[in-house]
């Protein structure tokens, strides 16, 4: 329970992929690879998702079993950004996700799955019908307040962390408390209150270390301490755990900060993840390496077979995919348009007042100023974006 609380509030929405199913494919050729498993069979994840299979088909109608290797699936998919292991676990819990009434447990799983996949709606329902039978569930709530501060709904994830205060620590509750924060204008507070909840914390495990200091980083960014905020990226990288986010986020961070040529050893072994592909692509073109090209169609062809599937839930990396690496901010826009009716954090508002900008259709972005001012999220980078937007209006 206490780790996939913590799993909450650093991986819901960062690194989702959504993972339709293609249709039926057949191969050219007998040499064609059609897909690379994540992991080598003799790796350690290997032996234990198959002893952790093996002990499921033994009993197969063992609901905890069940429920230990779907979340062992949803652990990797959101540390590794793979969204396959997602449809493993979708598939894991089937005899009870499709009862009329499933379990309290399965209703979690599912809305955690979908969550990923950005399904939120259906996500909270899912949440809505366990906390009916168990409003005591800690989990619950911790993931009602993430989905709701995806879709910038600052108030119901407030309340939510409400619920969540008397079932869960101290730390975990000043870390919901605090993201709220720093997303309406009170970031010194949230940098200051999560700060001292750690610093009474020396014992917090490495995940949820990991998670506050990549928070801290954010709100040190959204205060214009640069200097400051790397120096929390390091500390949580250091640390040692597997997590795309914190890659992401400190990747963007060398990027904006023109270091390009940094960002690409550490993202080197990340191909499988299309978020840090894009950043790879990104940096390698920033630095002009001759890499750059290969990673780019790469991109190009998942975007290209995510459109085949109908799969729109990728539109943020696209939207940036089609106006830095392809030049077409017509198709940026659109694709920034159509994502921030889904969902409305910080980064979603920047590529779409980006695009706009680049677009030369500066009302597209009213939407993410309006976020921005009503929300009062503080970033030096954010207020220049709205100040162009403003003056190229007048």
């Amino acid at each position: 329970m206490r780790r996939l609380l913590i799993l909450v509030f650093v991986l819901i929405c960062a690194l989702g992929t959504r993972a339709a199913q293609a249709a039926p494919y057949t191969p050219r050729s007998d040499d064609e690879v059609l897909e690379r498993l994540p992991f080598k069979a003799s790796a350690a994840e290997g032996r234990e998702l198959r002893q952790m299979r093996r002990a499921l088909a033994e009993q197969p109608q063992n609901l905890e079993r069940a429920l230990a290797l779907a979340r062992r699936y949803f652990d990797l998919a959101s540390a590794e950004g793979d969204p396959r292991y997602v449809g493993y676990a979708e598939a894991t819990i089937r005899p009870w996700s499709n009862a009329a009434e499933p379990p309290v447990e399965i209703l979690v799983m599912r809305a955690l799955l979908r969550q990923y996949r950005h399904e939120f709606d259906a996500a909270l329902g899912d949440l809505a019908r366990a906390a009916e039978r168990d409003p005591g569930n800690a989990e619950i709530w911790s993931w009602r307040s993430a989905i709701l501060l995806v879709q910038a709904d600052y108030t119901g994830a407030g309340a939510a962390c409400a619920k969540l205060a008397p079932l869960a620590s101290a730390l975990l509750t000043t870390a919901c408390t605090t993201i709220i924060d720093g997303r309406t204008g009170k970031s010194a507070q949230a940098y200051a209150e999560l700060s001292k909840a750690l610093a009474r914390r020396p014992d917090a495990d490495p995940d949820l270390k990991l998670w506050i200091e990549t928070r801290l980083a954010e709100a040190a960014l959204n205060l214009g301490r640069d200097e400051l905020a790397e120096r929390h990226f390091k500390t949580g990288l250091a640390l040692g755990v597997t997590d795309g986010y914190i890659l992401g986020a400190y990747a963007d961070f060398l990027l904006d900060h023109g270091r390009p040529a940094e960002a690409v050893p550490m993202l080197k072994d990340w191909e499988r993840s299309d978020i840090l592909l894009l950043r790879l692509a990104l940096a390698e073109q920033a630095a002009g390496l001759a890499s750059a090209p290969a990673h780019i169609a790469m991109l190009n062809e998942r975007f290209d077979a995510s459109a085949m599937r109908g799969d729109k839930l990728h539109q943020q990396e696209e939207a940036r995919f089609h106006l830095y690496l392809q030049g077409d901010a017509p198709g940026a826009l659109r694709l920034a348009e159509e994502n921030y009716r889904l969902q409305r954090e910080p980064r979603d508002a920047r590529i779409l007042m980006e695009s706009a900008l680049a677009a030369k259709q500066l009302l597209a972005a009213q939407p993410a100023l309006d976020w921005l001012r009503a929300s009062g999220y503080e970033d030096p980078l954010y207020a220049k974006l709205a100040q162009r937007l403003k003056d190229g209006a007048k």
